[in-house]
């Protein structure tokens, strides 16, 4: 028992190869907001090109400063592309980004433009485990576009936690 109580408790997790790639420390951060362009259509569904830009014109566009933004049309209108673009002139000068499409299309080309820049060689040869649970909105792409980032340098890939990880990829010798 005495023997026991000397012996030091070892994080082998800690002391091991292994890296830990967590998407949530990419995050960018800032608010995210979704703008549905029916508001400015005629009835939701018809664009009147005249009222169209009225509307735009006296929008209060300061409320997106420093924001992502998502432009989506809620109604089945048929909008023609340089809508977007127009409203996209709009938002330029306040938003952070603008896309169209969902939060969730403008959070995966937030993670393609920030994975396309990190610098992988810190994980050259190395086993790595994609981390898993994230209090974020990490989108699901996100993590395909990782693997696919880290399989070229990376000895294996594991998705999940240390202590329970799922194998994903183990390179051959």
């Amino acid at each position: 028992m005495e023997n026991m109580e000397e012996q030091e408790i070892v994080n082998r997790v800690a002391n091991s190869i292994l890296q830990v790639f967590d998407l949530e420390d990419y995050y960018p951060e800032g608010e995210r907001v979704s703008v549905d362009i029916s508001q400015w259509l005629w009835e939701g569904f018809v664009l009147r090109e005249k009222d169209f830009r009225e509307s735009l014109k006296n929008h209060d566009w300061q409320q997106y400063t420093d924001k992502y933004v998502a432009l989506y049309c809620s109604t089945d209108a048929i909008v023609p592309a340089w809508a977007y673009m127009l409203v996209t002139v709009y938002l330029q000068p306040y938003a952070k980004y603008t896309l169209q499409g969902t939060v969730e299309e403008l959070n995966t080309q937030l993670y393609s433009g920030i994975l396309n820049k990190i610098d992988y060689a810190e994980f050259t040869g190395k086993p790595v485990i994609i981390k898993g649970c994230s209090k974020k909105p990490v989108p699901q792409q996100a993590y395909a576009l990782a693997v696919q980032k880290l399989m070229p340098v990376a000895k294996s890939l594991m998705f999940g936690e240390a202590c329970s990880s799922v194998p994903l990829y183990k390179k051959k010798i």
